[in-house]
């Protein structure tokens, strides 16, 4: 198992923000649910053959999934970029399906769109843990002082 200063960084921060929006998320009220996938069908539209207590139990199965593959150092860095690829992957589909999320360009956040838009960053975490992960078989002394 390869160690790494900056994955350890990337992987810790992300991780415990997600894993803890997925505990915050368990026992979910069916309103709160109903909104949730509301807006989610926009970017999955698959979501609305749920009940919104299936939805709100899965979303915050999956938070909780992603957020602990993050953190535990079991699990290669690559496979763990690839769960928050994924994850970030359905976040950013809400986003750019829903032109109230967006101003006229199709890109740039609307005032609406900017807690969703964040949801970049994650893609960008998760395609570096990628691409260090698939670089990384070994990693030696002086390669962990480096970063």
């Amino acid at each position: 198992m390869a160690f790494s200063l900056s994955n350890t960084i990337l992987r810790g921060v992300t991780g415990a923000y997600i894993l803890n929006s997925g505990i915050g998320k368990l026992g979910l009220p069916e309103e709160a649910a109903t909104g949730l996938q509301q807006m989610a069908s926009q970017g999955i539209p698959q979501v609305e053959s749920l009940s919104p207590k299936q939805f709100g139990w899965l979303v915050s199965l999956g938070e909780i999934a992603v957020g602990s593959a993050l953190l535990l150092p079991l699990v290669p860095t690559r496979v763990a970029g690839l769960g928050l690829g994924a994850f970030s992957a359905g976040m950013l589909s809400m986003y750019f399906r829903n032109s109230e999320m967006t101003q006229a360009d199709g890109i740039r956040p609307s005032h609406a769109g900017t807690p969703l838009s964040k949801d970049l960053w994650l893609a960008a975490i998760a395609l570096a843990l990628v691409v260090r992960g698939a670089g990384s078989k070994k990693v030696k002394a002086k390669e962990v002082a480096k970063d």
